[in-house]
């Protein structure tokens, strides 16, 4: 699996599948901004299917200073980063948000277009992590056009302002839920490289995930193509690679469960249990203790679940079952103190509704263990979030995953289809 630094993305029109999926909480606030920065007049940029300007008076519901703290939206920025220093010609970054349904038809818009799931809402925060205006596109559009090269060609001030695309929900249109060979096809018309930065949506075989980064086929440098067979390789040149924060995810988590420091301590909660079980299963075959909190605590406990072996610590519930118990909110805590090393994935209880005290206390057990802490999962890094413990004074993981449930198949000992498209 080639990384970004294997990739020659100079002049290059850049793929750059993104993490847009958001907590559906940041999504609820007015935006009452457009562009942080001026867009040049309509008229020199023909290109581009739409302009965005939001009228103050719409809501378009984008909370953007919430947003512009959302881990997935920032762990963004690295790979866009390094992409501009090494003059990459167009950043197009795509992802989606949610999971759109058919209401009606739009005119003009995708089949599966709403205005509460467009990444329109996402332009404004992106500018304000990236550093960067950004244009939107809510079509497809062929950015390689010999007329369109001509007149970004004609400018060149402004051609660093114009580097950076943002495109509607990818998920707006069925191709990318169906893996559909001609939807990744046309995506594929849009640039020269792709980058996955979609850890939290490896675990999907989706178009943009699977079908699109296996048409990005290595390109052979015909300068070399004489070489012996036995050296063609070095005159082929990669197309595709992970990002800068997909290739942390896979290099912490792939030695946590190769060579983790010990005591190890696995901590899973929330719910769905038919994702978390697996994941379960494997962690307590590497781990020293795996602690089992949420709502799947209290499937267990229903359904008389019993896991065989011996490590996994599943918690006992309040009497509203809404968050555990103190009994095992003091095991867990003392179980913790131990650890060298920790992975996290779901709260202990329904933090929404106020019954944060397990989640509180995990929190600060970890903290408080001075262990090597690896947390992830929405719901999870949404509460540690909003009281201010992810990094120092109050709090302080070591390191913060983008994924959920690919965090948790990845834990699982799964292949998932996004790093597999990429091998």
């Amino acid at each position: 699996m080639k990384v970004l630094s294997d990739i020659d993305v100079s002049g290059k029109r850049v793929f750059v599948r993104a993490d847009l999926d958001v907590p559906s909480e940041q999504l609820t606030l007015r935006c009452t901004q457009g562009h942080l920065f001026e867009p040049e007049p309509q008229s020199r940029r023909p290109e581009l299917a739409e302009r965005v300007t939001i009228d103050p008076s719409t809501s378009l519901r984008a909370g953007s200073s919430q947003l512009a703290e959302s881990i997935r939206l920032k762990s963004l920025k690295p790979t866009v980063d390094y992409l501009l220093q090494h003059e990459a010609s167009r950043i197009i970054i795509a992802g989606h948000i949610g999971r759109p349904s058919f209401t009606k038809v739009t005119e003009g818009k995708p089949p599966l277009y709403s205005e509460e799931l467009s990444t329109k809402q996402l332009l404004e925060p992106l500018e304000k992590i990236l550093e960067r205006r950004i244009d939107f596109l809510s079509n497809f559009v062929i950015l390689n056009d010999s007329e369109g090269s001509k007149k970004r060609d004609s400018s060149s001030s402004t051609q660093n302002d114009n580097q950076l695309v943002l495109l509607e929900n990818l998920r707006f249109w069925p191709g990318e839920v169906e893996n559909d060979q001609e939807f990744a096809k046309k995506l594929a018309s849009m640039a020269d490289i792709y980058i996955n930065e979609a850890f939290g949506n490896c675990h999907r075989n989706h178009a943009s995930m699977a079908a699109l980064p296996q048409l990005f086929t290595d390109v052979e440098d015909l300068l070399e193509s004489e070489r012996p067979r036995s050296r063609r390789p070095e005159g082929f040149h990669p197309r595709r690679a992970v990002g800068l924060h997909l290739e942390k995810e896979v290099e912490v988590l792939g030695l946590l469960l190769d060579s983790p420091q010990r005591p190890f301590i696995a901590i899973v909660g929330g719910a769905k249990i038919e994702t978390k079980v697996p994941a379960i299963e494997n962690l307590a075959r590497i781990a020293d203790w795996v602690l089992v909190g949420g709502a799947i605590a209290r499937e267990f406990q229903i359904s008389n679940f019993k896991f065989q072996i011996s490590n996994v610590v599943v918690a006992t519930s309040e009497v509203n079952d809404k968050d555990i118990d103190q009994e095992s909110i003091g095991k867990f805590k003392q179980i913790i103190s131990t650890a060298k090393s920790v992975v996290w994935n779901g709260p202990m209880g329904i933090f929404e509704e106020g019954f944060e005290k397990g989640t509180m206390a995990i929190a600060k057990a970890i903290v408080d263990s001075g262990a090597y802490s690896i947390v992830g999962g929405g719901e999870t890094t949404e509460f540690l979030s909003s009281k201010e413990l992810i990094s120092p004074p109050a709090g302080g993981f070591s390191f913060v995953s983008v994924g959920g449930g690919a965090m948790l198949e990845f834990l699982a000992g799964k292949k998932l289809p996004g790093l597999k498209a990429l091998q």
